[in-house]
């Protein structure tokens, strides 16, 4: 097979049709992870996004009540059925996360660079309302973990606040560095800081339960550090969860740290760049992507790509030329999925997000050169192998030689 020319005449059809994705033989491989949110949680939002692409529903448990996603789960099961199309669910955890409380009015506020900004900690989170002066975080210890000189990061390091002083028991007090608007449950990074807070809190056993009694099919779960991390889920899950696929989210240096023993006991890795790369520089972040998807690819396991990858179509009709190379970086790298959050869970444009992203993966596609990708993994997988691994391999070894157009698996 002449793979050189193979590659030629698909890019040919690609880079000369009027428009991209026209050539109707290739059939996307790359899954899209859709968030769902206040614009997509109807029976029709939901049908709208399974006929733009959408492979599995995410559903955010750092939002909203069991009520509100159970009626949005049950929604996604009614649009699956009325528009013939399937799609996998997925429940992603608060975890061991820290989160800014409510806001006066429910609308962001302003914050200004130099000003004080006082952090509490021992309030009631669902009714003490924050302002510009005072806001509420949900980690109790957070005074005894800060010194004067420490950074936090809030909303994925977006808002920049050192600490000045902390009495050490509920509050502490920050200097705003940067002008910006605060909104309400924002994510919280203490990076250098020790963060104590167990892997597994009550709340979170409650939604790994309602995951196990609705049938989800998969866990996202956010902040996993280590391989024991894992396990600790799996007994959560227990017997009646055990076919539950748990995805484990690396977000911090300690999960990096780890990564082998988590990809080890993990059934599938998401490469979390957003608090990713507010605990380590952001430079970092491209080579920890590209080191975690290859070591995916070695192991067989499927891996996720997240995180601001079409974050401008939140608002606009069309993405950035960066965000576009973006994804298809990602692609390349040898992604197996990739996810957008804000832009189909609040943005104006959730399904125009779905397609330009879909498109974006079938070109990818075609530019990879799949039988050099298959011989690599061949040579870099370790020895021996099952016999189910073993006839997969001589499938799709057999079907490249052949030029054949797909293989058929009976079950």
């Amino acid at each position: 097979m002449n793979t050189t020319t193979n590659l030629q005449r698909n890019l040919s059809v690609f880079l000369h049709s009027d428009r991209l994705g026209a050539d109707n033989r290739h059939i996307r491989k790359t899954k899209i992870i859709c968030t769902l949110g206040p614009c997509s949680s109807s029976v029709d939002q939901v049908c709208a996004l399974l006929e733009a692409g959408m492979n599995v529903a995410r559903f955010n448990f750092s939002h909203g009540t069991h009520e509100y996603h159970l009626g949005v789960l049950n929604n996604v099961r009614a649009a699956m059925i009325k528009c013939d199309r399937s799609c996998a669910v997925m429940l992603d955890t608060k975890g061991p996360e820290i989160r800014t409380g409510l806001l006066k009015g429910g609308k962001p506020v302003p914050l200004q660079a130099g000003q004080e900004l006082k952090i509490w900690t021992d309030v009631d989170m669902t009714k003490w309302l924050g302002d510009s002066n005072d806001i509420a975080m949900d980690f109790p210890n957070l005074p005894k973990c800060v010194a004067p000189g420490n950074v936090i990061k809030i909303a994925d390091g977006l808002i920049l606040c050192t600490v000045v002083s902390t009495n050490g028991t509920n509050c502490v007090t920050c200097r705003v560095e940067n002008t910006c608007e605060i909104g309400q449950q924002k994510n919280v990074n203490v990076p250098g800081a020790r963060v104590d807070i167990p892997f597994i809190s009550p709340r979170d056993k409650t939604d790994l339960l309602f995951a196990v009694e609705h049938k989800f099919d998969l866990i996202a779960a956010s902040f996993t550090r280590t391989g024991e991390d894992v396990d600790e889920l799996r007994q959560v899950l227990g017997e009646k969860g055990k076919r539950i696929q748990i995805i484990s989210k690396i977000e911090s240096q300690e999960g990096l740290d780890n990564f082998d023993d988590i990809l080890l006991k993990a059934d599938g890795i998401m490469v979390a760049r957003g608090d990713l790369g507010v605990e380590i520089p952001i430079q970092r972040v491209v080579i920890a992507q590209k080191m975690m998807i290859r070591k995916c690819n070695i192991a067989g396991k499927p891996v996720i790509t997240a995180t601001q990858m079409l974050e401008s179509m939140i608002e606009n009709p069309r993405p950035t030329r960066a965000e576009a190379t973006d994804v298809a970086n990602a692609v390349f790298d040898g992604t197996d999925c990739v996810m957008l959050s804000g832009e189909t869970a609040k943005g104006e444009f959730p399904c125009e997000a779905i397609g330009v992203m879909a498109r974006i993966c079938e070109v990818s596609e075609v530019a990879l050169d799949y039988p050099a990708l298959f011989l690599n993994m061949i040579q870099l997988t370790k020895r021996p192998i099952n016999g189910c691994e073993s006839i997969t391999s001589a499938a799709v070894k057999a079907s490249m030689d052949l030029e054949a157009a797909g293989i058929v698996v009976l079950t």
